[in-house]
C-alpha cells in the first residue's frame, strides 16, 4: 500500500541465519525450532536494547536495522557471548550457531517487507562468516569510532553474488580483555513499554546503590529473566553475594576438564578470602557442571544476587577465558571480559578477574586478604590441579593418587604453598577414614606421614592447613582448646569456606558448646546450600548432644539418604532411635551399620566401638564428634548394641608376667619353632615401628585395626598364630591375645618376649618399611 512506503533510506543492515540448520532440523525438527527460536528471541532482545528494530524474523534468520554500526557490533557481540556461553552448557550437539552479517546500503520497507541492496549486502556477508562469529563490510569498518574495543581482521576482497564490484569483508571480535560496550541508557528506554522502564528504573537505581555512579554504564540490560526476591531458597546476605559456576572446558580436548574446573575452583578459593564477600562454596557451584541453567534458577537455588560464569580454552600452550559477572536480581551483566595469554600468564589473569570482581562491587581488601600468586611454574600448576581432581573424587584410591601429583607439584616447585597444604590433606584423610589399608599403605606409616606433612604444610598455612590442625587436636589430641583457636585461625584466613566452619563445630562439641556448634555448622550449610551427607550427618551428632532426638532423627536419616554407605551415621542413627524408643528402626540402623562394617573389614558394632574407660589406653578415637560418650553408649544399648565379651578378664598377671586363659604363653625358644614351621606372627603398633619379625603381619590396636575380620583373613579360628609386641610382658599384646580368645581363635600364641627377646637371641629383624 503507498501509504504504507517509506522512501529509500541509507540504513545499517543486520543479517543472521543459523548455520547448518537443516542438519539440526533433520535430527529433531521440535527441539532444533524450539531452541533457534529461543536464540533469536534471546538476540532480538539484545538488538532492541542496543536502539535496534527487528525488521523481519523468519524460520532461521534475523534481519534488523540499526542507526550507528557502532550499536549493530556491540550487539552481535553481546548476544554471541551470551549464545555461546548458552551452547556450552546444552549436553547433546544440536547447537544452532548463528552467523551474522553487517552492512551499510540503500533499503525500501513497504508493505509489510524490506528489500534494497543492503539487505542483499548483508546477508552476502554473513555467509562469509564462520558458526557464531561476525563479520562486516568495509564501511562499516570506516563507520566505527576508533574507541570502540574491536579487533578488525580483513579477509579481503569478496566478490559477492549480485555485486559488480569486489567488497572488503572484515571478521570482528572484541578486543582481549575489554568489554562489550554497554546499550545507551536512552535506548532502553526508548525501546520498552512504560511499564517495562519503570523496572528498569529501579533496577539502575539497584546498581548505582550497589557498585557506585562510576559503573552504573557498566551493567547491562537483562539478558534473560530476573531473579525473584521473593523466590529465593535463602535470604540475601546483608553483605554482596556470589556465585561462581564452574567455568567451561571449550577446548578441543575434553581431558582438560580439569583444568578448566582448577580455574574456577582458584577464583572460587581467591575470592572466598575477601571478607566483605559472601560466596557459595565449590561443592554447590559444581552442583551445575555440564548442566544448561539458568542464572535466575541457580541465584534463586543459592540465594546470591551475583553469578559468574566463563569459559577456558586450552590449546598447546595458550589460553583463552572468558567471564562475565551478572546482577542476578536485574538479569544484567556488571562487565563481560575476554582474557588471552600463555599458561604462565594463568595467574595473572586470574587475578585480573579477581580485581575486577573487587571494583565492580565496590569491594575493599584488608593487608592479609591480598591474593598471592604461590607458584610461578606452569607444569607444578598443572601437577597440583591433576592431583586436585582426583582429590575431589574421594575414593581411596583417587586420594592415593592425588598424593602422587601433589608430591611431583612440591618436587617441581618445593614452596608451592597450595601443594604442601593438599598433600598434607590426603594424608589426613587416609587416617581419619581409616583407609590405609585399602591402599596398601601401614597404619603407621600413614599417620607419620600425616604428621611430617602438615608439620610442613604450616611453614605456609593456609585456611586448608589449619582446618587439617584443628580436626587432629580434637580427634587425635584431645585438646579442645587447641582446636578451636586452630579452626579461628582457618576462618580468620577464609570466612567463606565451609570445611573452616564445621572444624569450628568438631572443636566447640569436643569443647562441650553444642549450641555454638550448630550455628557454625549452620553458617557451613549457608555456604554451601548443596551441602553433602557430612554436613547433616554432624549437625544430627550435635542435636543428639543437646537431646534433640527427633530432629536428630531427622537429620540423620537425611544424610543416609544422600550418602548411605557411611557406618557412622547408621551408628548415631540407631543411638537416636534407642533413646526415642523406637526398636524396630534402631534394630534395623544397627544392622545397616553392622553390614558396612564387614564390608570395610572391621568388626561388629558393639560398646566397646564407641570407647570405655579401659580401651585403647584412655584414647576415644572413634568417639568421633562428641565430648561426651555416654549418651551415645545410653543409646546403643538402649538400640540391643550388646557389650564385648569382657576379655580383660582373661588376663592374669603373674610374677612371671601376663597369662590370657585360653591361649599359651611362650618363650623365645617356642616361638622360633613355630616361626620354622611357618605359623603366622602378628606385630603390634610400636613393634612394627622398631622393627619386626620377618614376614610378620601389622594390625594396631590403637585404632581398631586388630578386629575379628581382620584377624580372620589371616589365620582361620583353628589355626596356630602368635601374637607379640616391642618389649616383653607387653599389655597391649596381651589384650589382643584375649580378644582374639573370645572371637573363638583357639590355637592363639602369646609371646612374651616379643621384639626385644627375639633380638637378644640374635634372631633376624626386619626394619623397612613396607
Amino acid at each position: 500500500m503507498a501509504k504504507d512506503r517509506l522512501p529509500d533510506k541509507l540504513a545499517v543492515i543486520l543479517h543472521a541465519d543459523v548455520a547448518g540448520s537443516t542438519h539440526l532440523v533433520q535430527q529433531d525438527e521440535h527441539l532444533a525450532h524450539e531452541r533457534i527460536q529461543d536464540s533469536f528471541h534471546r538476540f532480538g532482545d539484545t538488538i532492541e536494547k542496543y536502539r535496534g528494530t527487528i525488521l523481519e524474523l523468519r524460520g532461521d534468520a534475523l534481519l534488523a536495522e540499526f542507526e550507528r554500526a557502532s550499536d549493530a557490533v556491540s550487539a552481535t557481540l553481546a548476544f554471541q557471548s551470551d549464545q555461546a556461553y548458552y551452547l556450552s552448557r546444552l549436553k547433546d550437539e544440536l547447537k544452532p550457531n548463528i552467523r551474522v552479517g553487517i552492512a551499510m546500503g540503500e533499503v525500501v520497507i513497504g508493505d509489510g517487507t524490506v528489500t534494497g541492496a543492503g539487505v542483499v549486502l548483508a546477508q552476502r556477508v554473513e555467509q562469509l562468516a564462520d558458526p557464531g562469529s561476525l563479520c562486516i563490510t568495509a564501511a562499516l569498518h570506516e563507520a566505527l569510532p576508533n574507541r570502540m574495543p574491536f579487533d578488525l581482521e580483513s579477509i579481503g576482497e569478496q566478490s559477492l553474488k549480485g555485486f559488480d564490484e569486489p567488497v572488503r569483508v572484515y571478521r570482528v571480535e572484541l578486543r582481549p580483555g575489554e568489554s562489550i560496550p554497554p546499550p545507551q541508557l536512552e535506548s532502553q528506554l526508548k525501546s520498552s513499554q512504560k511499564s517495562w522502564q519503570l523496572k528498569t528504573t529501579v533496577a539502575v537505581i539497584v546498581v548505582v546503590i550497589a557498585i557506585g555512579t562510576t559503573y552504573l554504564f557498566k551493567s547491562t540490560t537483562p539478558i534473560e529473566e530476573a531473579a525473584s526476591i521473593e523466590r529465593m531458597a535463602f535470604p540475601l546476605p546483608d553483605k554482596p553475594s556470589i556465585a561462581v559456576l564452574p567455568f567451561n572446558n571449550m577446548s578441543d580436548d575434553p581431558q582438560q576438564d580439569f583444568f578448566a574446573d582448577g580455574m574456577t575452583e582458584d577464583l572460587i578459593t581467591d575470592i572466598s578470602k575477601i571478607s566483605s564477600l559472601f560466596v557459595i562454596a565449590r561443592n554447590s557451584v559444581f552442583a551445575y557442571k555440564d548442566k544448561a541453567v539458568k542464572v535466575r534458577q541457580v541465584a534463586e537455588e543459592l540465594g546470591v544476587r551475583y553469578v559468574m560464569e566463563g569459559s577456558v580454552r586450552r590449546v598447546g600452550n595458550q589460553v583463552r577465558i572468558n567471564a562475565q559477572l551478572i546482577d542476578a536480581t536485574t538479569g544484567g551483566h556488571i562487565w563481560a571480559e575476554r582474557y588471552d595469554g600463555s599458561l604462565n600468564d594463568v595467574f595473572e589473569m586470574q587475578d585480573k578477574i579477581t580485581e575486577k570482581i573487587v571494583v565492580a562491587l565496590s569491594l575493599t581488601l584488608g593487608d592479609q586478604q591480598e591474593i598471592q600468586v604461590e607458584t610461578s611454574n606452569t607444569e607444578a600448576y598443572d601437577a597440583y590441579l591433576r592431583g586436585w581432581e582426583r582429590y575431589r573424587l574421594g575414593t581411596p584410591e583417587d586420594i592415593a593418587k592425588s598424593v602422587a601429583y601433589f608430591e611431583q607439584a612440591i618436587r617441581l616447585d618445593p614452596d608451592f604453598a597450595r601443594a604442601h597444604s593438599a598433600v598434607a590433606a590426603a594424608h589426613w584423610i587416609i587416617v581419619l577414614n581409616g583407609w590405609s589399608r585399602s591402599i596398601d599403605l601401614p597404619l603407621f606409616q600413614a599417620r607419620e606421614e600425616s604428621r611430617l606433612t602438615l608439620k610442613k604444610a604450616m611453614e605456609q598455612p593456609s585456611a586448608l592447613t589449619y582446618q587439617i590442625a584443628s580436626e587432629r587436636a580434637a580427634y587425635f589430641q584431645r585438646k579442645p582448646d587447641k582446636a578451636l583457636a586452630e579452626a579461628e585461625r582457618a576462618i580468620t584466613l577464609d570466612a567463606n569456606d565451609p570445611a573452616s566452619h564445621l572444624a569450628m563445630a568438631t572443636a566447640l562439641l569436643k569443647a562441650k558448646k553444642p549450641d555454638e556448634a550448630e550455628k557454625s555448622v549452620r553458617t557451613a550449610m549457608r555456604l554451601d546450600p548443596h551441602s553433602p551427607a557430612s554436613y547433616f550427618t554432624k549437625l544430627g551428632q550435635i542435636q543428639y548432644a543437646m537431646g534433640q532426638y527427633e530432629k536428630a532423627a531427622e537429620t540423620l536419616e537425611t544424610a543416609i539418604k544422600r550418602n548411605p554407605e557411611d557406618d557412622w551415621t547408621f551408628i548415631y542413627l540407631a543411638a537416636t532411635y534407642g533413646q526415642l524408643g523406637h526398636e524396630d528402626e534402631a534394630t534395623r540402623a544397627v544392622e545397616k551399620a553392622n553390614a558396612l562394617r564387614a564390608k570395610s573389614g572391621w568388626g561388629a558394632l558393639t560398646m566397646q566401638t564407641v570407647g570405655t574407660h579401659r580401651d585403647m589406653g584412655g584414647r576415644r578415637y572413634y568417639f568421633k564428634w562428641f565430648s561426651d560418650y555416654k549418651p551415645l553408649r545410653e543409646g546403643l544399648r538402649k538400640a540391643g548394641v550388646m557389650p564385648e565379651v569382657n576379655w580383660s578378664s582373661l588376663i592374669n598377671s603373674g610374677s612371671s608376667g601376663f597369662e590370657i586363659q585360653g591361649a599359651r604363653t611362650i618363650d623365645i625358644k617356642t616361638a622360633k619353632a613355630l616361626y620354622e614351621r611357618g605359623v603366622p606372627f602378628i606385630s603390634m603398633h610400636f613393634s612394627w615401628v622398631q622393627g619386626r619379625i620377618p614376614g610378620a603381619h601389622y594390625l594396631d590396636m590403637f585404632y581398631y585395626e586388630f578386629n575379628e575380620v581382620r584377624l580372620a583373613e589371616i589365620v582361620s579360628n583353628a589355626q596356630e598364630v602368635v601374637i607379640y609386641a616391642s618389649q616383653s610382658n607387653n599389655r597391649t599384646a596381651a589384650q589382643a591375645v584375649a580378644r582374639s580368645v573370645t572371637w573363638g581363635f583357639k590355637k592363639v600364641n602369646y609371646f612374651r618376649d616379643g621384639l626385644d627377646g627375639w633380638k637378644a637371641a640374635g634372631y633376624p629383624v626386619e626394619t623397612d618399611k613396607k
